[in-house]
């Protein structure tokens, strides 16, 4: 039977990486093409990965929880109907029951060797960064493979063994083709004050305190945020809103809408169209860094934030600049509704180019949120709360107020076009009523 490997598959765009958050199958079970292999987690959202083939599980190489790059093998299968190449398996002379028994341990052993020193470019980087040597590792995965996981829990236990001559791990390892760039150069001793795990080893649990493991979801939410704010030079700014004519204009046909409709008119639809819009007058700000080039989308998708209990998902409205405001309503009750009822899919998540974020909905006032990276900005909606305004004839009247604030790649923005764009946000909400405004 001749075996093929099954890696990693990219997602969506700008996903570099996945984690496995389920096996499927097992070892040993047949699988025909096309049946879910396993749920894999990219970009905040779960989907399954396919068989390419017909066969049987020979080996899943990576581990529930396991983060791998995408191209790395995750599981191999033996192929039904393939035969693979036959040597002649007959010895040229008899062999006793203990030589042959001393053989296969020594196969066994060699086999062993092999999949411990097969690397993957996580484990890779993280003994780099922790001055680990592979070769003292014991690995937990299938024929001692060192894992990601091994890793971590000699980092989080301190107890990182002393590195010795690393070029046996440069002669004999077999460097999967991801990593194949990344060498492993001696590395020197890392003394406690400089080591990582000094810094983790001393947040430790007392008596009472409650432990809560990390999920996947949560690791991908880190992930994405500490890049975000790592790669992208945030700044930001503020503006706030007279929406009292908006206020008035959803308070009266609110109700109506919803009888006619079956779903919600919320304010949260009326900024999303707003922001559409003024995107569409500044398509500076609907633009994404990629290292060498600024790409300025044509295309306006908004990303809107839904939260659950555990975790936030970030699905997409598309070609929302060309949608009315029932239209937008629509798909932000469509989207929640997946999301609450767990039937949101990666697509869903796919393509956006622009963030906007309801923080209001928590009574937030002012805050500024870490980019949705590779997006180059994001705005904050705040609560609508209602406060005493001196107006133009110096006279003090009480008004629904709302603070917009946007966070911004300055890689990408600079404060100039967002003063501007921010401006025409403002324009075009405090100009909202019945008379000017269509819902539909």
């Amino acid at each position: 039977m001749a075996s093929e490997d099954i890696k990693m598959p990219q997602l969506g765009e700008s996903v570099t990486e996945g984690t496995i958050s389920k096996w499927l199958v097992s070892v040993g079970d047949k699988v025909n093409k096309y049946d879910p292999l396993a749920e894999v987690m990219t970009d905040k959202v779960n989907a399954e990965v396919p068989s390419s083939f017909t066969g049987v599980i020979k080996e899943l190489i990576a581990e529930e929880g396991q983060t791998l790059l995408v191209g790395e093998v995750i599981c191999t299968i033996e192929m039904e109907g393939v035969a693979a190449e036959e040597g002649n398996t007959e010895p040229a002379n008899d062999i006793t029951g203990s030589n042959k028994l001393s053989q296969n341990e020594t196969a066994s052993q060699t086999q062993n060797d092999i999949n411990k020193a097969r690397f993957s470019p996580a484990v890779l980087k993280l003994s780099q960064e922790h001055g680990i040597d592979l070769t003292q590792v014991n690995g937990s995965g299938a024929g001692g493979r060192i894992t990601r996981k091994d890793l971590l829990k000699l980092i989080e236990s301190g107890n990182i063994p002393n590195p010795k001559d690393t070029s046996r791990i440069n002669q004999s390892a077999a460097v999967e083709p991801a990593a194949e760039k990344t060498a492993a150069p001696a590395v020197q001793p890392v003394t406690e004050p400089q080591s990582k795990s000094a810094s983790k080893a001393a947040v430790t649990s007392a008596p009472g305190d409650i432990e809560i493991p990390v999920t996947g979801i949560r690791k991908a939410i880190a992930a994405n945020m500490l890049r975000s704010k790592q790669e992208a030079p945030h700044a930001w700014t503020m503006v706030e809103v007279d929406v009292t004519s908006l206020v008035e204009y959803r308070n009266g046909v609110k109700d109506e809408f919803k009888k006619k409709e079956g779903f919600n008119l919320t304010f949260f639809a009326f900024f999303v169209k707003a922001v559409s819009q003024a995107l569409k007058e500044f398509p500076e700000v609907n633009s994404m860094w990629a290292d060498d080039k600024i790409i300025q989308k044509r295309d306006i998708n908004i990303s809107i934030a839904v939260a659950t209990d555990d975790a936030l998902y970030v699905p997409v409205i598309r070609q929302a600049d060309e949608k009315t405001i029932k239209g937008i309503a629509r798909e932000i009750s469509e989207l929640a509704g997946k999301v609450r009822s767990g039937k949101l899919r990666s697509e869903d998540m796919q393509g956006g180019t622009f963030t906007v974020n309801n923080t209001g909905s928590f009574g937030s006032v002012q805050s500024m949120g870490i980019i949705n990276y590779p997006q180059a900005a994001i705005l904050q909606v705040e609560s609508i709360v209602k406060r005493p305004v001196v107006m133009a004839n110096n006279m003090i009247a009480v008004r629904d107020m709302v603070n917009l604030c946007l966070s911004l790649d300055h890689r990408v923005l600079d404060g100039l076009v967002c003063g501007r764009f921010l401006q025409r946000v403002k324009e075009i909400l405090e100009s909202t009523s019945k008379e000017h405004t269509s819902i539909y």
